[in-house]
C-alpha cells in the first residue's frame, strides 16, 4: 500500500518551518560574529593572537567573524574562555547590562571560594544559607585546640562533633598512617575528599574538625568553604607545640632542633588559607573554658547554629 503523498499545505508549512530555522541560524551566527569581534577588540587581540590562545585557526577566525562560520559548541567554548567571555555572552541577547554582567561572571569564577561565599551572602543570603545549613567546621593547625572545642561545642549545643581523620579511617578500616603507606598521598586524598563529600550529602547540622593540611588541597577546601560555616582557630606557633606536647606526642621536638622553626614556617604558608575561614578565634594564651565561651558566643552572634 503506497503511503499518501503529504498535502500542499503540510509542504508549505514545512517549508516555512525550514525557512524560519534558517534564519534564525543565520542571525545567530551573525550574532556571534558581532560578539566575537566586539570582544576580541575590547581586549585589543589580532586574529592571531586569539587563534594562539583559543587553538582556533586564524583562518576559522576569519569566517567567524564574518558571519560564515558555522562554529560547533566545543569551538565555540574555547573562543569564549580565550576573550574572558561566558559562552553565554557570544549567543545571549543584546542588552544594557550583558557586558557588564559578562565581566561579573567571570570574574565570579575566578574569585576562590571564600570571595564567592561573601558574594553571595550579599546577594542571596537565603541560598548561602540553604547551602551551608547548620554545618560548623573549625580549621587550624594541630594544636589548635580542633578537637577539645569541637567536642565540648558540639555537647552544649546538642550536635555531633566529627573528626575528618576519624570518619577517614573508619571508612577505610585502617590508621591514616597506614591508609598513606598502602595507597599513598595520593589515595589518601581522594578518601579525604570522598568522605567529605559524603559527610555533606548526608548531615544538615553537625561540627566538624578538619585536618591542618587541609588548606592544601584547592578542591576540598573549597567543599569547605562552600558549604560550611568556617572557624579558624588561630594560636602562637609556641602554643601549638606546647599542646602537642601535652597531648602525650614528643614526635615534633624529638631530635629536630629546628621544629619550631619549621612550624613558623608552615603557618605562615598557611595563613593567607586560613584567614579565608568567615571567623577567626584566637586561642593563645586562653583557658579552655574562655575560648569555649568565646566560640559559643561567636556561633550564636553570627546565626551560625539555631540556639536549642
Amino acid at each position: 500500500m503506497m503511503e499518501p503523498k503529504p498535502s500542499n499545505t503540510l509542504q508549505q508549512a514545512s517549508k516555512a518551518s525550514n525557512d524560519d530555522a534558517e534564519e534564525s541560524v543565520t542571525a545567530l551566527i551573525d550574532h556571534v560574529a558581532m560578539r566575537v569581534y566586539a570582544a576580541r577588540k575590547a581586549k585589543r587581540l589580532s586574529r592571531r593572537e586569539l587563534s594562539e590562545l583559543s587553538g582556533v585557526s586564524p583562518r576559522y577566525l576569519v569566517r567567524l567573524e564574518g558571519g560564515e562560520g558555522n562554529i560547533s559548541i566545543g569551538l565555540l567554548q574555547r573562543i569564549a574562555v580565550a576573550l574572558d567571555r561566558p559562552i553565554e555572552w557570544l549567543v545571549g541577547a543584546d542588552d544594557a547590562m550583558s557586558d557588564e554582567l559578562a565581566r561579573l561572571v567571570v570574574r565570579y569564577g575566578k574569585a576562590d571560594a571564600a570571595t564567592r561565599a561573601s558574594v553571595l551572602s550579599l546577594l542571596d543570603p537565603e541560598q548561602l544559607r540553604e547551602r551551608k545549613a547548620e554545618r560548623l567546621c573549625l580549621i587550624g593547625l594541630r594544636g589548635a585546640g580542633k578537637s577539645t572545642l569541637g567536642a565540648r561545642l558540639g555537647q552544649q549545643m546538642g550536635l555531633p562533633f566529627i573528626e575528618l581523620n576519624q570518619e577517614i579511617e573508619a571508612s577505610a578500616g585502617m590508621p591514616v598512617g597506614e591508609i598513606i603507606a598502602m595507597y599513598g598521598e595520593e589515595g589518601y586524598r581522594k578518601l579525604e575528599a570522598d568522605t567529605l563529600k559524603e559527610i555533606i550529602a548526608t548531615r544538615k547540622r553537625l561540627i566538624l574538625a578538619v585536618a591542618g593540611g587541609v588548606v592544601e588541597q584547592a578542591n576540598t577546601f573549597e567543599q569547605v568553604l562552600e558549604r560550611f560555616h568556617t572557624v579558624w582557630l588561630k594560636a602562637e606557633p609556641t602554643d601549638h607545640m606546647e599542646r602537642v606536647r601535652a597531648q602525650g606526642d614528643l614526635r615534633p621536638m624529638a631530635g629536630n632542633p629546628k621544629a619550631m622553626d619549621q612550624l613558623r614556617d608552615i603557618l605562615q604558608a598557611r595563613e593567607s588559607r586560613y584567614g579565608q575561614a568567615e571567623h577567626r578565634l584566637d586561642t593563645s594564651g586562653k583557658s579552655i573554658d574562655d575560648t569555649l565561651n568565646e566560640l559559643s558566643a561567636l556561633v550564636l552572634s553570627h546565626g551560625i547554629i539555631a540556639a536549642t
